[in-house]
């Protein structure tokens, strides 16, 4: 009968071999990319944006043409926003030798490149992710390696071929910037697995950001963003409309953090509509509402890809529901947030649901229950002239990213606000991510710190006296008493006192013509006998303290009594 052959592992799928190749050219780049001085990675980085904001058009008419995603002119927003507002801010920051010193504390900081970079590229921002993410990558000093969105794939591609020919002749060493060009699920996740990746820098659903988190590596990771805004009564009610409807319709609503829904209070509520419908807003009626909601959300309670990043005229064309020319985003009204209000999740387009509540507290349950549902951690609005009620929002509501009086998608990512300018927003322990800080450079460092001395170390023991000279003894000195039950009581006391008030008497050393075993020695009781140059005798049963034995025994004062036990206590 023939036997079993043993069969051979499977050879690795074409997607799985470019990411180890891709992987082990990047940690071979490491090395020399780390050696590189301040001002040779700020030549790099310069030359790298500069390349990006000569192509921010292009780059984002690619986009379009290939996803189907969004609007030219606000991606070419985001394109720029990367190129230049990120680049603005990462332009000064010192990432290479001594970063910071700390006088007072006498502290040196150094900055360590984290390592290589496996950067997740999305396909709702492909351009704008991969330049953001090669920027900072580069200012680290980490080498990265993109996995396009299949999607975006050939977008993404062009803006890693622009961007590194830029780096490399720069100075940047081959295989600083590296992408994949043969994509799949697998290969992704061997790129994130691959011994040689330090750090992982995942944009895209839910999905791949939980395969980021399982790799075993450290990742930054960005969850949904079902963003709520809230109208206070204070609100400048035209401009908290405009604002909403202005990052809902930015780039077909395709942000994470782009605005979700409004909720507003009922004593300016019929303003409220009023803007919005004078501003490009359109309510549906309960039929269009339910006919919305059956056409742009999954059974998985995912949006439809069909209507992702799609114009609000484009989506009510499709779905036969009438809406004038100048609309710029459909409006739900529901009453309440879960999964019998399929519209209560994160869209991906201009579509908004829309809640009135009784005041500000009610407003603030509500927004609570819309970021609960998918988006905690991310992102909110309130457009209040209240301060208290604004900082109230700020200390009660799990979102990190709280924007005042500015459209969500624009404030978020720093655009309108003084937040770090980036594309990767972490959404913090409410959101399952690692961190809540817009990601920068500094995520990319490790540092070293060189700590001097400031006080001396201490045992917490105290230094053993000197004892004066003693005179030889040419006879051997009779064992001297111990302490009484007396002093011993008294010793005791004063120790659970905390030896408050006046200090303890010293052990009385009493000669008695038969030597008596202590009951209890203590650091005063040895101090005692060696300012008088006399002995203790201990026993098996003799509680000595550990101070009083270190001393004691440096010393010379403690004589041990013959005994058959394990010795004192």
């Amino acid at each position: 009968m023939a036997q079993p052959t043993e069969t051979s592992a499977a050879p690795p799928t074409p997607p799985v071999s470019d990411a180890r190749r891709l992987a082990q050219r990047a940690k071979a780049a490491a090395p020399r990319l780390a050696e590189l001085s301040q001002s040779q990675i700020d030549a790099i980085v310069t030359a790298v944006a500069l390349a990006a904001q000569a192509r921010v058009e292009s780059f984002a008419r690619l986009a379009v043409e290939e996803t189907g995603f969004g609007v030219v002119a606000d991606k070419v927003q985001k394109n720029r926003f990367a190129a230049e507002r990120v680049f603005e801010f990462i332009k000064p920051m010192r990432t290479v030798g001594v970063i910071h010193r700390d006088d007072t504390r006498k502290v040196v900081e150094i900055a360590e490149p984290f390592g290589v970079v496996a950067a997740i590229v999305p396909s709702t921002n492909p351009t704008s992710t991969a330049i953001y993410k090669i920027l900072i990558a580069l200012k680290a000093r980490c080498p990265i390696v993109i996995s396009p969105h299949p999607s975006a794939a050939q977008c993404i591609t062009q803006v890693a071929e622009v961007l590194n020919a830029a780096a490399l002749a720069a100075g940047a060493p081959d295989g600083a910037v590296s992408w994949m060009t043969r994509l799949s699920l697998d290969g992704t996740q061997e790129l994130m697995r691959h011994r040689d990746v330090a750090v992982i820098l995942a944009t895209g659903g839910m999905g791949l950001v939980r395969a980021a988190y399982s790799a075993g590596k450290p990742a930054y990771g960005v969850g949904p963003g079902n963003a709520p805004c809230y109208i206070e009564r204070t609100a400048d009610v035209a401009k908290a409309a405009g604002d909403i409807l202005l990052g809902k319709s930015f780039d077909n609503g395709v942000l994470c953090s782009s605005p979700n829904s409004v909720v507003v209070d009922a004593a300016v509520a019929d303003e409220a509509k009023r803007q919005f419908q004078a501003q490009g807003g359109y309510f549906l009626s309960a039929v269009e509402a339910q006919v919305l909601a059956a056409a742009l959300v999954t059974p998985q309670r995912l949006p439809n890809p069909a209507f992702v990043g799609k114009s609000a005229t484009h989506i009510a064309q499709a779905l036969g529901i009438r809406v004038p020319e100048t609309t710029r985003a459909l409006i739900a009204e529901l009453d309440g947030v879960g999964r019998d209000f399929p519209l209560s999740i994160e869209k991906l387009c201009p579509v908004l649901s829309y809640y009135v509540v009784a005041d500000w507290q009610e407003g603030c349950e509500r927004c609570k229950q819309i970021l609960r549902y998918g988006g905690m951690g991310h992102t909110m609005s309130i457009h209040s002239q209240n301060e208290p009620i604004i900082l109230e929002f700020g200390l009660k509501k799990p979102a990190f990213r709280i924007c005042v009086n500015t459209p969500t998608t624009h404030g978020s990512i720093g655009l309108t606000t003084g937040l770090d300018p980036a594309m990767t927003l972490g959404c913090g322990g409410y959101g399952g991510n690692i961190t809540s800080d817009n990601i920068t450079p500094r995520h990319l460092l490790n540092i070293k710190r060189l700590a001097y001395e400031l006080r001396p170390a201490s045992t917490g023991r105290s230094p053993v006296p000197t004892a004066g000279p003693r005179l030889p003894r040419t006879t051997p000195a009779a064992p001297e008493a111990g302490l009484t039950a007396a002093s011993v009581t008294a010793h005791v006391e004063a120790l659970l006192a905390g030896r408050s008030g006046a200090a303890p008497a010293a052990a009385q050393v009493v000669a008695t013509p038969t030597p008596s075993i202590a009951q209890f020695v203590c650091e005063e009781d040895v101090r005692q006998a060696i300012a008088l140059g006399r002995t203790i005798l201990i026993g098996e049963r003799t509680i000595v303290t550990p101070l009083a034995r270190e001393v004691g025994e440096a010393g010379k004062v403690l004589v041990q009594a013959g005994w058959s036990g394990t010795g004192a206590r």
